[in-house]
């Protein structure tokens, strides 16, 4: 019995832990690949090509068409001649299906056609990521009243470096910051990056 209670115990600590917490600084980012669109134009983008090219923000967010996530995108929009300058790529990553990410992507409010985000409908990139997902609310609409019918990543970013390591993770969860302030923060580091 006491053997069988200890078990019980154990299985219920082991049960108590999150399965996977997210990536650090150091850590090497895991490779992926996935439906993405540019400008409301479909592609398949692939992390291992984008850091040929430089340093990747591959930054995950709740939903296209909500609060936060459209400022986040606009900002992301708005700077990126900066990001590029710095010789560094953006990504979006979210639950969202393709045909919304096409409207979001080409959205001149939004993605502006400056960046693409990319569709993980079954979490497994962000799970990779050690980012949590949350389940969608039954009903639950976006700021055009459209329905969402999708889970949600948190907002958590990712710089990373053209060697594959990840040089920062800004976290609204962990540090507080808001969807602008993630877009400011990697572009301070993606610049710092640039002059080393």
């Amino acid at each position: 019995m006491k053997k069988h209670l200890l078990l019980v115990l154990a299985l219920t600590a082991a049960l108590s832990i999150p399965a996977f917490a997210a990536l650090k600084v150091g850590d090497s980012a895991p490779a992926f690949s996935a439906p993405a669109s540019l400008a409301g134009k479909e592609f398949h983008f692939s992390l291992k090509a984008a850091l040929k090219k430089g340093p990747v923000v591959v930054y995950f967010y709740p939903s296209a068409y909500t609060g936060g996530c459209d400022i986040e995108a606009h900002t992301f929009a708005e700077e990126k001649g900066k990001f590029t300058a710095a010789g560094a790529s953006i990504i979006g990553v979210s639950q969202d299906s393709m045909a919304r990410l096409k409207q979001f992507s080409a959205d001149p409010n939004f993605c502006a056609g400056q960046f693409p985000v990319a569709s993980n409908p079954d979490g497994k990139i962000g799970e990779a990521y050690g980012v949590t997902s949350f389940p969608g609310k039954a009903g639950q609409k976006d700021v055009r009243g459209q329905e969402i019918g999708h889970g949600f990543f948190e907002r958590i970013t990712f710089v990373i470096d053209k060697d594959g390591k990840i040089v920062s993770v800004l976290s609204s969860k962990d540090d507080q910051l808001s969807p602008a302030e993630h877009v400011q923060k990697s572009l301070e580091i993606v610049q710092k990056l640039n002059h080393k």
